[in-house]
């Protein structure tokens, strides 16, 4: 095996890793999310948990950060919590759930 085919095994390595990494940090982002707003919502116990859940799960089915973000937004629009807030709160939740994965470093 040539040094360079060692590289690129390595590059391909990091890629999975990162790709994983981001996927696991995106489902507990929206895990936190969900809690979040089943307590503005007023929801809590398993109604706060089915609803984090289903945030999960949705963006499973191939949906995008608009489509929570879009979802969230409406759910607490009637709490009068804007769609910029509840975009800040996902940010703030995406990477707390990237340092909770990664670890101390």
């Amino acid at each position: 095996m040539t040094t360079f085919d060692k590289r690129e095994q390595g590059f391909e390595a990091k890629f999975v890793h990162d790709e994983e990494l981001m996927f696991r940090a995106t489902a507990r982002s929206n895990k936190l999310l969900g809690m979040w707003a089943a307590e503005q919502l007023g929801l809590s116990g398993d109604a706060a948990t089915r609803y984090s859940t289903e945030l999960v799960t949705a963006n499973l089915d191939n949906r995008t950060v608009d489509d929570v973000l879009g979802k969230v937004s409406g759910d607490l629009a009637g709490k009068g919590i804007t769609p910029e807030q509840v975009a800040q709160k996902l940010q703030e939740f995406l990477h707390q759930a990237v340092q909770q994965l990664k670890g101390p470093e």
